[in-house]
């Protein structure tokens, strides 16, 4: 039975093939694609109006070096609001329960603003090593530890986006079979872990949401240091 709630996390096979990128690629399957019609419908409507809405705030105390990443952060928190949403419907796989994936998104994109820093100033950039007003004994402890903060901020993105989502889906689990095997006994106590059930999958929508934005949030004052 233990063994079993975690199975969900598994990375689905067909015939020996993984199917994770199926469900990488799902996102770009439901989301509608821009028309050359003067008047949109509704859905593309919202969409537009929920990206300029996200882009504005985003890049807003971004200074204009920074804006070429408008495209890739906004994509970015479309690809995983969608996986993350859709992920929590029933006999689905969330792939951002994966750490592998999420590192391979946060690492690529953290270095690059790392580089970006580097190469156009570099100064600033090896500044943020080294605050200000630091006493003279202290500094090369300062700089050990603002280095490890450097490289520990991947490994903080993927394992806050994989344990948020991994603990969601498996809290959801848990009281939904809590729910079934107290149904024959207690129709009472199974009605009100029914609606506990119920509340707790409408916060786990708001934490889809919410941690898919919490990760280019983050990217983007990353990026806003270094540029």
């Amino acid at each position: 039975m233990n063994l079993s709630f975690f199975d969900q996390f598994m990375s689905p096979s067909l015939l020996g093939v993984p199917l994770i990128a199926l469900a990488i690629l799902a996102p770009w399957v439901l989301l509608p694609a821009q028309s050359d019609r003067w008047l949109n419908n509704r859905l593309m409507t919202l969409q537009s109006w929920f990206i300029f809405t996200f882009t504005k705030q985003i890049f807003t105390p971004i200074n204009h070096n920074g804006h070429k990443w408008a495209m890739i952060l906004v994509s970015l928190m479309m690809f995983l609001i969608s996986i993350n949403l859709l992920g929590l419907l029933p006999y689905t796989f969330t792939p951002t329960t994966q750490l592998s994936l999420n590192m391979g998104l946060a690492v690529p994109l953290w270095l690059a603003t790392v580089l970006i820093g580097l190469r156009n100033q570099p100064t600033v950039a090896l500044g943020h090593l080294l605050p200000e007003g630091t006493p003279t004994p202290l500094i090369p402890i300062l700089i050990i530890i603002e280095t490890i903060s450097l490289f520990i901020r991947p490994l903080a993105l993927g394992v806050r986006l994989t344990a948020n989502l991994t603990a969601g889906h498996l809290l959801i689990q848990l009281i939904a079979t809590a729910a079934f095997v107290l149904l024959p006994m207690m129709p009472v106590v199974s009605i009100l872990t029914s609606a506990v059930l119920l509340l707790l999958t409408l916060l786990e929508v708001a934490v889809a949401m919410i941690q898919a934005y919490v990760f280019v949030l983050l990217l983007s004052l990353y990026l806003q240091e270094n540029v």
